[in-house]
C-alpha cells in the first residue's frame, strides 16, 4: 500500500501540488509547505498531494530491497497520481524527489506545469552522498527525544548551524516515530540497499538530458547555502542552460533545505502563483 497526504481543495481551477520527498524523507516534511499551498497564503487555494515512497513513512516497506530503485518508485507515483485523478500539476521535489520530477520530464511531459528542484540538480556531489550512505540505514536508536535532537545534531550541525533548538526538535520528529514504545526511523533500513554500488572514487553520471527534458517548463531552483549535493557551480548552469530557471538560496542550511521557513514558503507560493497566471 502506498500513501499519501491529500491537503486542500479537491475542487477549483488552480493547478494541483505534488510533492515529492527525499531517498529516506517522507510526506511530513512538506506539511507546512502543503498547508501554506492548500490554504491560498500567497496563491490561489489549491489541493497538495505529498507522497511517501514504498519504504517510508505511513507505505508499505518491500520485502525486496532491489525494488528501491528510482524506477519502480516513478511508476508508484504515476500509479498514484492516476488514482487521485491528477492528469497536471506543479512538481516540487526534494532531493530524490526532484531526480523524479527530472524522469517525469522524459516520460510524462504533459504533466507538468512546473518544477520546484529542492537542492537537486544534474550534477550530485560525491561527497555529499558519500555523507548520505555514511548514515542510511544505519543511525542508531535514540534511547528518547533529548537524545535523537542531539545525535541529530552531531550529525547534520555542520550542514544546519542556523536551527533553533525547537527547529531541532522539528527535524528530529520527521526522521523518527514512536512504536512500541522505541524510537525508530520512519523508514525501511534496507533502502541502504539504494547506494550499495555507490563508489566515492567514481565520478557519477550526470543528468543533464533529462533537466534539458524540462524546455519550456518553468522551474524554481532552491539550494541550501551549505549544500553538499548541489553545487553553487552546478545551479549556476542550470540558469544559463534553462532561460525559465529561478531560483531562491536559503541561508544557513545545507542539504536539503527544510522548507518550513517562511521565506522558502512564500517564495514557493509566488512562483506557484506565477504558473498559475
Amino acid at each position: 500500500m502506498l500513501h499519501a497526504r491529500d491537503y486542500g481543495p479537491r475542487t477549483g481551477r488552480a493547478i494541483p501540488i505534488v510533492c515529492l520527498p527525499g531517498l529516506a524523507r517522507t510526506a511530513a516534511d512538506f506539511d507546512w509547505l502543503a498547508r501554506a499551498l492548500a490554504e491560498g497564503r500567497d496563491c490561489a487555494p489549491r489541493r497538495v498531494l505529498a507522497l511517501d515512497y514504498r519504504g517510508r513513512g505511513a507505505s508499505d516497506w518491500d520485502p525486496n530491497p532491489n525494488h528501491y530503485d528510482i524506477r519502480v518508485e516513478n511508476a508508484d507515483i504515476l500509479s498514484v497520481l492516476v488514482a487521485s485523478e491528477v492528469d497536471q500539476a506543479i512538481v516540487v521535489g526534494t532531493s530524490r524527489g526532484g531526480i523524479h520530477a527530472m524522469l517525469l520530464a522524459g516520460t510524462r511531459p504533459a504533466l507538468l506545469r512546473g518544477v520546484v528542484l529542492n537542492d537537486i540538480g544534474p550534477q550530485i556531489e560525491t561527497q555529499g552522498l558519500a555523507r548520505i550512505r555514511g548514515y542510511l540505514g544505519k543511525l542508531p536508536k535514540p534511547s528518547s527525544w533529548r537524545d535523537a535532537v542531539d545525535m541529530y545534531k552531531r550529525m547534520a550541525g555542520q550542514q544546519f548551524p542556523a536551527l533553533s533548538e525547537a527547529e531541532w526538535q522539528i527535524f528530529a520528529e520527521l526522521i523518527f516515530e514512536e512504536k512500541d514504545g522505541r524510537l525508530v526511523p520512519r523508514y525501511d533500513p534496507k533502502l541502504s540497499h539504494t547506494l550499495k554500488n555507490f563508489d566515492v572514487e567514481q565520478k557519477l553520471p550526470t543528468l543533464w538530458p533529462q533537466f534539458e527534458a524540462l524546455a519550456g517548463i518553468p522551474i524554481l531552483a532552491i539550494r541550501g547555502e551549505l549544500s553538499d549535493i548541489l553545487s553553487a557551480e552546478t545551479l549556476a548552469e542550470m540558469t544559463r542552460r534553462h532561460k525559465q530557471c529561478q531560483t531562491h538560496i536559503v541561508p544557513g542550511q545545507g542539504h536539503a533545505p527544510l522548507l518550513f521557513d517562511s521565506p522558502s514558503i512564500a517564495r514557493i507560493a509566488a512562483f506557484v502563483a506565477e504558473v498559475d497566471s
